[in-house]
């Protein structure tokens, strides 16, 4: 494909010693009207969520004049210049993409990536060392990353650390696609190139350490900065097919930053083409990987409603054949429901509770709520859930993922037959179909600790994020999985506050860690067993129960219960 480029654009950049431009940049950012753009969030993550994701985004985004470094960022780009001045090598140094976007946006940001104009990565590492042994300093290691186009790395890359700080090094590269493949052929190529061949115009950015300027080669990734756009440097529908994986890329980069997507993306990203390519060319691996960072990041709805809108939905998560139930029409909007309502209670209810790991299961548990009872048959003829297939098979992420979110969700639902019992100490006929044991024989106040431990030991730490969905459930059972049709926010965080601190007035947060009065050889001995079995296991369980409704019992109480329970049981098997 030949390559149309414009003139490049140079920002002057002045931390130190350098003077602005006379020209004002806010002059050189302006947009033509045509491009003055607004964005609405659209499809069902606008309802529902917060003022900032409802709101028109017509004002512009800010962007700085200028880039700070940091005093370590003075400090590496000084070491890197000393090298090629010490060798005279006309080497041109440009920090690429994210690095340059993030400080024109203000943020912070510690992934530096320099790319070369004129060598390899590993040969330009290999001279700093030599400069390093010139001066009588230590040596850095050099980690080489091989190429591997299955994750996406197309070009050999090599790693040092530079004052303490890990830099990645690679050259320019120019891009040829062969059909039917997300693998390029990659040569060496110059900056115009390489800003040409990425994916969006806002990570085409480069800062050249030379001259301490900021590269727009483009001539629109500052512009687009500023107007909150999403938008490939050349082409789209082009630009996709020769990588689909950059179609979720642009998804995850708009929401992330809340910038509008360009109506030519948005129209090839829907394209049977692409979607195709998508399916055809991308790993599942890098798919799951991608979901993953947005499920991740700051903005999760608003990337799967994006997914959704660009009618991705079964192209990223693909289901297996003849699930049972069957797939209802709108099941895609109903996940972004879910997922929707789950983020706004999670904003309401506070994140400090939850760790990152809890954060991310709950919020896939939440999205995968409408596929809990659905399940399928495998190659060996066994029925598995169908968010089991979707973890695997579809996203291939970890097996443990998929296992922590199934039982997110079976927690979640008994969650649901749990909170009216802690609530209002009222029998009921789960209690005593949960517990089935005859001659317990326990008062109704410890049931409820019975109950809600075994599910705690169950869940562990991660009970109160099951607590969380399960009212994304509450009172919704005969509304059709629409969980704005249950009870309000304001209701749910009521909720799961009032039955956290009954759950801790209990006593039962850590119950998992607490140790059984009697080990299964204890027990062995007191049935006059020589081998375990089903019969210890039963007997663990009925211990277990036991220990949680008399938390203050001791093993020899414990012990002359169950001579109680064998008494009674052997005179109603002679009554029998």
């Amino acid at each position: 494909m030949a390559l149309h480029l414009n003139p490049a654009r140079f920002i002057a950049f002045h931390p130190l010693r350098f003077p602005p431009l006379r020209l004002p940049l806010s002059q050189i950012l302006r947009p033509p009207p045509s491009r003055r753009l607004g964005f609405r969030l659209r499809g069902l993550c606008s309802r529902g969520g917060s003022a900032t994701d409802r709101r028109v985004m017509e004002a512009p985004f800010t962007v700085k004049e200028r880039i700070d470094l940091t005093k370590k960022e003075e400090k590496i780009f000084q070491r890197l210049l000393d090298v090629i001045r010490h060798f005279k090598l006309e080497t041109q140094l440009r920090v690429a993409g994210g690095w340059v976007r993030d400080k024109l946006l203000g943020k912070d940001c510690y992934d530096i990536d320099i790319a070369l104009d004129n060598m390899l990565g590993r040969e330009f590492c290999e001279k700093v060392n030599e400069f390093l042994q010139f001066t009588g300093e230590e040596q850095q290691g050099i980690g080489v990353i091989q190429c591997n186009p299955d994750q996406s790395k197309h070009l050999e890359t090599a790693r040092m650390r530079i004052y303490d700080t890990w830099i990645d090094f690679v050259n320019l590269r120019s891009e040829t696609y062969a059909e039917n493949s997300r693998i390029p052929t990659m040569k060496f190529g110059t900056a115009e190139e390489d800003a040409y061949r990425r994916d969006l115009t806002i990570n085409s950015l480069f800062y050249n350490i030379n001259t301490s300027t900021v590269e727009d080669i483009t001539g629109r990734g500052v512009r687009d900065l500023k107007n909150g756009y999403i938008v490939t440097p050349l082409p789209p529908k082009a630009t996709f097919l020769d990588d689909p994986l950059r179609v979720l890329r642009a998804i995850r980069f708009g929401a992330r930053f809340g910038f509008a997507l360009d109506e030519e993306l948005k129209k090839a990203a829907c394209d049977d083409e692409v979607k195709a390519a998508i399916a055809g060319k991308i790993s599942r691996e890098r798919i799951g990987h991608e979901i993953d960072l947005m499920m991740s990041d700051k903005q999760p709805v608003k990337a799967i409603s994006y997914v959704v809108d660009l009618q991705l939905f079964y192209v990223v998560f693909t289901l297996p054949a003849n699930p049972k139930p069957a797939v209802i029409e709108g099941i895609d909007r109903i996940c972004v429901s879910y997922l929707d309502a789950a983020w706004n209670l999670l904003q309401c209810v506070g994140h400090s509770i939850f760790s990152d790991e809890h954060r991310r299961l709950y919020l896939y548990a939440a999205l995968f709520l409408p596929f809990r009872s659905m399940v399928y048959m495998d190659r060996k003829s066994k029925m598995v859930p169908v968010t089991s297939f979707v973890f695997r098979d579809s996203l291939k992420l970890k097996a443990s993922d998929a296992e922590m979110v199934m039982n997110l969700h079976v927690a979640s639902e008994r969650f649901v037959y749990l909170i009216p019992l802690l609530e209002s100490n009222e029998d009921s006929e789960f209690v005593d179909a949960e517990l089935a044991d005859e001659f317990l024989d326990i008062p109704l106040t410890s049931k409820r600790r019975v109950l809600a431990g075994l599910l705690l030991r169950q869940i562990k730490d991660f009970w109160r994020v099951s607590l969380l969905a399960s009212t994304l459930l509450y009172c919704r059972v005969d509304h059709n999985d629409d969980p704005s049709s249950g009870q309000s926010e304001s209701e749910r965080r009521k909720m799961f506050s009032k039955v956290q601190r009954i759950v801790t007035e209990l006593g039962l947060d850590q119950v998992w860690e607490v140790k059984p009065l009697l080990d299964g050889k204890a027990i062995m001995n007191f049935l006059q067993l020589k081998t375990g079995g089903p019969l210890v296991r039963e007997w663990q369980q009925k211990l277990l129960k036991w220990q949680l409704a008399h938390p203050e019992g001791t093993s020899e109480e414990c012990q002359d219960w169950m001579k109680q329970f064998q008494a009674k049981r052997a005179k109603l098997d002679c009554c029998t």
